[in-house]
C-alpha cells in the first residue's frame, strides 16, 4: 500500500508539474517591438506574424515563448494591414497604397507584390486565402479584389487580378469604414464580411452577391475589424469597444446569435485575431494613443 502510495504521489507531482509548464509556455501577453504599430496577425503552427501599419514590416515570432524578431523589412512605401499564411506563403493586405504583397512565409523575400485595380480612395484592409483565390476587401470601395492562385497555392500574374462587385443586401456607406474583415467556409465557395460602419455581417458568394446575415435580437457588431471563422462559430474583433463577439452561425449561414462577447484586460483596441489550437491570439493597435518610438505594443492571448 505504501508503495502505491508513492507511486501515486509521485505521479501526481509529474502531473503538476506538466501542467505548470504548460501555463508558463504561450504566455498571455506577447510584447512586440517598441513603437511598431501593429494591426494584422496571422499564425502558421506555433509560430506568429504581426505587421506594421506605417512601415510594412513583418515581425515574426512563438507562440510557446513568445520571443521573436523582425522578418521583414519591408521596402520604403509598403504597409502592412491584414494578413494571412497559406502554404508557405504571407499574403498582406497593403491599406491606402491600394497593393497587396507576398511574401516566403520561411525566409520573408517578397514573392510578389500587386498594384491593385483600385480607382479613388482606397484602403485594401484583409484578406483570405482558399484554395482557388486569396481575396482582398477594400473599406472605400464596393467590391473585393481576387487574386487566383495555381497549383500548390502559387500566386498568379498581376494581370489576373480581378475586381468583384458587390450586389444583393450590401449598402455601400459613403465617406466611412466599409468591408473589413474577410473569412471564407472550408470550400472557399462562400465568404464572411464585416462592415465597419454599420456592424452588419454580410455572406459573399465568388460572383459578388450578398446576402445580410440576420443576428438574434437585431444585434449587430459595432467597429467590426478582423474576424475569424472556426467551424460555426464567428469570432469578430470590435476594435474600439475592445471585445471580440463570439457568434454561433445557423447552419446554411443566413442567421447567428452572440454567444458572449469577449473582454480582457489586456485589450488596447484589438484589431485583428489569430488562432492556434484552442487559443486565439488579438494583436492590440492602441488606435488613440499617440504612436512613438517607445509605445508599446503586444498581443493578448484569449481561450476559445
Amino acid at each position: 500500500m505504501i508503495r502505491v502510495l508513492l507511486v501515486l504521489a509521485a505521479a501526481s507531482v509529474l502531473v503538476g508539474t506538466a501542467v505548470a509548464a504548460t501555463n508558463q509556455a504561450f504566455p498571455a501577453r506577447i510584447d512586440l517591438p517598441d513603437g511598431f504599430q501593429p494591426e494584422g496577425i496571422a499564425t502558421a503552427g506555433q509560430q506568429f506574424y504581426v505587421g506594421s501599419i506605417p512601415t510594412g514590416d513583418v515581425y515574426r515570432g512563438s507562440l510557446r515563448t513568445g520571443q521573436g524578431s523582425l522578418f521583414v523589412d519591408a521596402p520604403a512605401g509598403r504597409q502592412a494591414i491584414g494578413m494571412k499564411v497559406d502554404r508557405g506563403r504571407l499574403f498582406v493586405a497593403g491599406g491606402p497604397t491600394g497593393d497587396a504583397y507576398v511574401y516566403n512565409a520561411r525566409t520573408g523575400a517578397t514573392i510578389a507584390a500587386y498594384e491593385l485595380p483600385t480607382s479613388g480612395g482606397t484602403f485594401v484592409n484583409d484578406v483570405v486565402v482558399t484554395r482557388q483565390a486569396a481575396w482582398f476587401t477594400d473599406s472605400q470601395r464596393d467590391a473585393l479584389y481576387r487574386l487566383p492562385l495555381g497549383p500548390g497555392g502559387r500566386p498568379g500574374a498581376v494581370s489576373a487580378v480581378t475586381t468583384v462587385g458587390l450586389t444583393g443586401d450590401y449598402q455601400h456607406v459613403n465617406g466611412a469604414f466599409n468591408l473589413n474583415g474577410i473569412a471564407a467556409t472550408p470550400n472557399g465557395k462562400t465568404l464572411i464580411v464585416v462592415q465597419s460602419a454599420t456592424g452588419k455581417l454580410l455572406t459573399v458568394t465568388p460572383g459578388g452577391v450578398t446576402r445580410a446575415i440576420a443576428l438574434a435580437g437585431g444585434q449587430t457588431v459595432p467597429n467590426g475589424d478582423g474576424i475569424l471563422l472556426d467551424g460555426k462559430t464567428l469570432y469578430v474583433v470590435q476594435n474600439q469597444n475592445n471585445q471580440v463577439a463570439k457568434i454561433r452561425l445557423a447552419p446554411n449561414l443566413r442567421s447567428g446569435r452572440v454567444l458572449t462577447r469577449i473582454t480582457n484586460p489586456g485589450f488596447s483596441v484589438p484589431t485583428t485575431i489569430a488562432e492556434q489550437g484552442s487559443r486565439l491570439y488579438a494583436v492590440n493597435a492602441r488606435f488613440g494613443t499617440p504612436p512613438t518610438p517607445t509605445t508599446d505594443y503586444w498581443v493578448t492571448r484569449l481561450k476559445k
